[in-house]
């Protein structure tokens, strides 16, 4: 197939020591029943066998960037700046689509003009690529930006395609050596940049966000990825989300106490899914007394996460019934709320 002169999708893959993931990844894009996209794939310094893995593909839309290591957010704004798509669909090395995903949000976008930001729902796989029976099914339409800033409908790095013109309203030129850099996710982060922009968006421009129901992303799921140091991952979200407080000081008044508190949940649900007992006991009860708005809001979800906290001190054999009896019953949920 020819390459387009012009690409209605810019695709941007950050590479950093991807090479068990990466193979599959391409070829969930190369897949796509929709054709007019350019893959971008920013080498952020890798150090394995990535680039040997890359170097099957021949695909002429594909198009390889080499920079040293400036972290996720660095290789998505060199790829973001690289690209030349209408729209910026990302996705993250360690995950894949589903085979009709960008042809779904070309027509959601198409659809929805002042829509800057389309996601879908997720599925979650383990580290061998199997299916968890969970997934991400947030909130499709009406989109505040509390909801935004609370509880992050985009859901994750893979799920979101954002019209190019969205990413050059929000964004800036770094400092010192970067003053001629531009800017579009916060180079600074190495945790909840997703989140930071997302706000940014949200309070600075009128552009909306939505969501597709069907799940076209496959995210990966890995036990591990749940730091033993909670108090570093959350210093890490409080940051990032403190980034935009200027911009609007009476929406952070208000809200605030019950995005941390959401933040805090979600910590603890993936305690529970990390089996870090202690761990999740502890940080359920804080979500509650940090802004009990999140049981009113989600009473469901809420007193599910503590429940499941407390039901996690039984034998594991008699927990993991009450488990599968759950999901069984209430169907598939989020575990990343």
């Amino acid at each position: 197939m020819k390459a387009n002169p012009v690409p209605i999708v810019s695709i941007i893959i950050p590479m950093y020591n991807v090479g068990k993931y990466i193979e599959q990844s391409i070829k969930s894009v190369l897949k796509q029943t929709y054709h007019h996209f350019e893959l971008i794939l920013v080498d952020d310094g890798c150090l394995d066998d990535t680039l040997n893995q890359v170097n099957k593909f021949s695909d002429p839309r594909i198009r390889i960037i080499h920079q040293k290591n400036r972290g996720l957010s660095g290789a998505r704004n060199t790829g973001i700046e690289a690209a030349r798509g209408l729209y910026v669909a990302l996705l993250d090395a360690d995950d894949y689509w589903s085979k009709d995903k960008l042809a779904k949000h070309i027509k959601h976008l198409s659809a929805n003009p002042k829509v800057g930001v389309s996601y879908s729902s997720s599925l979650f796989i383990n580290e061998e690529g199997v299916l968890l029976g969970v997934g991400q099914f947030p909130k499709l339409k009406n989109i505040t930006t509390q909801h935004i800033f609370c509880r992050n409908p985009v859901g994750n790095g893979s799920s979101p395609v954002i019209r190019r013109s969205v990413l050059s309203e929000v964004s800036y030129f770094g400092v010192k050596r970067d003053k001629y850099r531009k800017m579009y996710f916060d180079e600074t982060l190495r945790q909840s940049e997703d989140i930071e922009l997302w706000t940014r968006i949200a309070l600075t421009t009128t552009w909306k966000f939505a969501g597709i129901e069907k799940p076209l992303t496959y995210y990966r799921v890995n036990n591990s990825g749940l730091s033993a140091d909670v108090d570093k991952q959350f210093a890490s979200w409080q940051h990032a989300v403190m980034l935009n407080k200027d911009s609007n000081p009476k929406f952070f008044k208000q809200f605030y106490s019950l995005a941390k508190a959401y933040q805090l949940r979600y910590l603890a649900r993936r305690a529970i899914q990390s089996e870090s007992k202690l761990t999740a006991f502890k940080l359920i009860h804080q979500a509650i007394y940090c802004d009990f708005r999140i049981v009113f809001q989600e009473p469901s979800r809420t007193i599910m996460t503590l429940c499941c906290a407390w039901l996690k001190f039984l034998p594991s054999d008699f927990y993991n019934r009450l488990e599968k009896f759950a999901m069984q019953n209430f169907g598939n949920s989020s575990i990343k709320s």
